[in-house]
């Protein structure tokens, strides 16, 4: 890198200290760096690079929109290649990712989509009436419950059995351990990445992993000679796709993009939804009004006029505004040199798109650390001020299945039950892998409630 390179001004922090204080404290190490530095800041790295932080939207909006081939985005993602695999569309660059989104757009969108809507609807049901009234349970663990009924049966096709239990354990089970504080820190310090055997952490997983493939491999291979042409869970749509040479998608490329969008779609909308119910019994005038909005359909609206709904689609919103499960959009690696907001980055330059950090610039929302549905009532937010599913051409494909799920979990379960915090005192944000979360433990009751 050349001394005379503009870069923005940043904290002189050792790394090891500061990837620490990322891992244990990510709020706090975003709030304080852009405090003292403003929107963009530059961290240092390695000896030949640095890493360039970006929340203004008009710098989104140019990295965003910037030709692809300034980027290298797959590369940033390696340390998941344990867990996704070499086909994952977030680790593909180049012409690869654009045909393999190309491919698995489509399932998401439109009456496809909205065809999964009662599905959500009777798993919601099923996890909410195993609830012991008036009984502490974990919110946590309900929401991961329903999120991963709905992917083993929207996405994986599979209804209970033998085999949906077996993939079910395994695959909780992996996630849990993935998001403990110590499994987190594997994300950023390689080292702890070492397969010690069986009893060894890394061991575990790796060992977990394998058994996981092997279920999901079987799958495939028995959805292959199924007979039924009619289905419409996403791997069978996924498997009758077929690319512009008129190939289809592989065995091993199947097998990473399922678990993609298991990681991706699992354990994001688990938290969103924990956060949900935490400030919708938090801020009481925010229950009254979106209980008000769903008493005037009655207790069974159709899922397509819950996604309609405008109150309950502000509250998700913020819900996602506030506390962004992914801090960051995936981050750049600029192969050939470009220029943001000024600033000229040259090869091998990390550029980090801070969601959380647009999501809180006081000019656009103001007194951002509030809790307020109204303010996307009262105004539209472009796609560079508000990105709680990354922007550009690595912006989240299941970003309408995520937001049409919360709407109708959160509108099946609030019609019936006024689900409230054991302990009313304040939360933070916890790491829990690569994203942020509620801590594991909140305890909360559930009530029964008639819409009226």
């Amino acid at each position: 890198m050349t001394a005379n390179v503009n870069l923005p001004d940043g904290p002189k922090m050792p790394i090891f200290l500061r990837r620490m204080k990322f891992i244990l404290q990510p709020l706090e190490y975003a709030d304080n760096f852009a405090s003292s530095y403003g929107d963009t800041f530059t961290l240092s790295n390695t000896s030949d690079s640095v890493i360039v932080y970006f929340s203004h939207p008009q710098a989104l909006q140019e990295i965003f929109a910037a030709d692809s081939s300034h980027f290298e985005s797959g590369r940033g993602n390696r340390g998941l290649r344990f867990l996704l695999g070499d086909n994952s569309l977030i680790l593909l660059d180049g012409d690869r990712h654009h045909r393999q989104r190309q491919l698995l757009t489509p399932p998401f969108h439109g009456d496809r989509m909205r065809a999964y809507g009662e599905t959500i609807r009777q798993i919601t049901q099923q996890v909410s009436d195993e609830w012991k009234i008036n009984k502490s349970f974990n919110i946590r663990s309900s929401m991961q419950e329903i999120t991963m009924r709905v992917i083993l049966r929207v996405v994986f096709g599979l209804n209970e059995g033998q085999r949906f239990q077996e993939l079910r354990q395994l695959l909780t089970s992996v996630l849990d351990f993935m998001g403990s504080p110590f499994m987190s820190a594997a994300f950023f310090f390689r080292f702890i990445q070492n397969d010690f055997g069986t009893w060894s952490p890394w061991g575990r997983v790796l060992r977990l992993m394998e058994r996981i493939d092997k279920l999901v491999y079987a799958l495939i291979e028995e959805r292959r000679t199924e007979s039924n042409q009619n289905r419409q869970d996403i791997l069978s749509l996924m498997m009758s796709a077929r690319y512009d040479d008129g190939q289809p998608m592989s065995n091993q490329e199947l097998r990473d993009e399922l678990m993609t969008l298991l990681v991706a779609g699992h354990e994001t909308t688990a938290s969103a939804l924990t956060w949900a119910f935490y400030w919708i019994d938090s801020l009481p005038e925010v229950r009254d009004k979106l209980l008000k909005e769903l008493a005037f359909f009655g207790n069974n609206p159709d899922p397509s006029i819950i996604a309609k709904l405008p109150y309950l689609n502000a509250v998700c919103q913020e819900t996602l505004r506030i506390y962004p499960i992914a801090m960051n959009g995936f981050i750049r690696v600029v192969k050939s040199p470009i220029k943001i907001m000024g600033y000229h980055l040259p090869a091998k330059t990390i550029v980090v798109p801070s969601i959380y950090l647009a999501h809180h610039r006081e000019q656009v929302y103001p007194q951002p650390k509030q809790f307020k549905p109204e303010r996307f009532l009262e105004r539209q937010f472009s796609q560079y001020e508000y990105l709680p599913f990354g922007g550009g051409n690595r912006r989240c494909i299941g970003m309408a299945f995520a937001q049409y799920e919360m709407k109708l979990v959160l509108a099946t379960i609030l019609s019936q039950f006024q689900v409230s915090l054991v302990n009313k005192r304040p939360v933070r944000p916890v790491r829990r892998g690569l994203t942020l979360a509620a801590p594991a433990g909140m305890q909360m009751i559930a009530t029964p409630y008639v819409l009226t």
